[in-house]
């Protein structure tokens, strides 16, 4: 599998395009819709699906554009359907001040549900990871998964934001991604990748 990291978007969120040599999988198309587009065109592959870890501005900046040109499905958590087209809940209607427009997107999206999946040739298992975000979802792969915002290479999440819950983000960490082998990759919306034995046993938020 190769997986490419595009940091995109005033917050450098991390957009990841996946390749199995049989299709795409764009997984937070965070910002710089052309730059997406740049990069997947030039993997020549089609698109099979538009993954979301949750629904924070940063993380659908590139959401409405790039869905309506790969015309494929984008799946989401149920709890944050309604963020996508509400600045007020996905966060950008608060931060004018800092240059930031209010993000909506109108699509249609289908939803996520715990277990295996299956997105075109990706064959992959969806977590319930709330904490960050009531809806958020993490997806395992075989060597490695991608966390979205509540793992991340010596942090977590955030939960002084609308609907966090800092009690809901430790349990996801312990009982869905610290449960994975050591040598899993993690691949976070923000930062460098690391792995679930590094955080396990150095993480200062959440130990092992």
């Amino acid at each position: 599998m190769d997986i490419r990291t595009l940091p995109l978007g005033i917050l450098e969120t991390n957009c990841y395009i996946l390749n199995n040599g049989t299709g795409v999988l764009i997984i937070d198309p965070s910002g710089e819709a052309d730059v997406i587009k740049h990069e997947v065109d030039g993997i020549g592959l089609p698109v099979e699906a538009i993954l979301l870890t949750h629904a924070h501005y940063d993380h659908i900046g590139a959401l409405e554009e790039t869905a309506r040109t790969y015309a494929v499905d984008t799946w989401i958590g149920a709890e944050e359907t309604d963020w996508l087209s509400d600045p007020g809940k996905n966060g950008s209607g608060k931060y004018a001040d800092m240059g930031i427009e209010p993000v909506s997107a109108d699509i249609e999206v289908k939803i996520l549900e715990e277990g295996p999946m299956e997105a075109g040739s990706f064959k992959f298992d969806v977590f319930h990871t709330p904490g960050h975000s009531p809806g958020s979802m993490s997806f395992r792969f075989t060597d490695f998964v991608v966390s979205g915002d509540v793992l991340f290479s010596g942090g977590i999440g955030r939960t002084d934001l609308y609907m966090s819950s800092h009690v809901d983000l430790v349990n996801s960490i312990r009982e869905k991604l610290y449960v994975m082998d050591a040598d899993t990759d993690v691949y976070p919306g923000h930062g460098p990748a690391t792995t679930v034995g590094e955080e396990k046993a150095a993480n200062p938020f959440v130990r092992g």
